[in-house]
């Protein structure tokens, strides 16, 4: 069976039903083809149906295109915990909305339709219950690691998976740093750039199951996650990750913003 025949097989009903990503996939994917190639290890693979949090690593501005992409090429419909200024971008904003990503404030809330606010878990939730897939970035912020290896994560998409018993998926990938270097201001498509992508088996969070979810669980568990991704990444990179995972805050570096 040819791999383009797997993927096929792979496609969800999700991803076949009309949508708006159906739109944005016919705006972006072309162009994005001719820049980039995809090349996934063979045990790569999304759920074909029901509901997921993916959480990968993040060292370059452009990775939620490049992840997004990769999803769609999975055969899911990719959605995103955003800024929720990037929701205020006219024309942007209203194709975010559309296409059911979430927007999140700075502070940690979301703003509903109404104008109010809610718990951007509680909004995550909503998505996972009408069995979507829902991509957190679990380090926040690009990685301050001068390597690139991913550095301390965060606690959102631990939290998440915990309260909802969605199963949650570490992912790495290698290569879109060629495409667009940390915080630089421009793209540079020639020559095409191959994205290299590693999907993990769901992590196993059974062993946290009926405990109280305090600090001391959460930071656990976000260990055995960037554990995870960096072992994945390690693998596309086949290279030794630090020994020590990069904390911004022994290093005197804010974990948001430019540095």
């Amino acid at each position: 069976m040819t791999d383009t025949v797997k993927l096929r097989s792979r496609i969800s009903a999700e991803k076949r039903r009309p949508t708006v990503f159906w739109l944005l996939a016919g705006m972006v994917l072309p162009a994005w083809s001719l820049m980039v190639r995809y090349r996934f290890t063979p045990e790569s693979r999304l759920p074909k149906s029901g509901p997921f949090i993916l959480a990968p690593n993040h060292y370059s501005e452009i990775d939620p295109i490049a992840m997004g992409a990769a999803v769609w090429h999975l055969g899911r419909l990719p959605r995103f915990m955003a800024k929720a200024s990037l929701f205020k971008i006219p024309l942007f904003g209203r194709l975010l909305r559309a296409s059911g990503q979430i927007p999140v404030e700075r502070e940690g809330a979301i703003r509903t339709g109404a104008g109010g606010r809610r718990n951007p878990m509680g909004a995550a939730a909503q998505l996972i219950e009408q069995e979507s897939g829902v991509i957190v970035y679990p380090e926040g912020s690009l990685t301050r690691d001068p390597g690139l290896w991913p550095m301390r994560g965060k606690s959102g998409a631990v939290r998440l998976a915990l309260e909802s018993g969605i199963p949650l998926i570490p992912v790495a990938h290698w290569g879109t740093q060629k495409l667009m270097p940390r915080y630089a201001k421009r793209i540079h498509p020639i020559p095409r750039k191959t994205i290299h992508v590693a999907v993990g088996e769901p992590l196993d969070l059974s062993r946290f199951a009926g405990r109280n979810p305090d600090q001391k669980v959460i930071s656990e568990a976000t260990n055995e996650l960037m554990d995870a991704i960096t072992a994945l990444l390690a693998q596309l990179r086949e290279e030794q990750p630090p020994a020590e995972r990069w904390d911004p805050s022994k290093h005197q570096q804010s974990e948001t913003g430019r540095f």
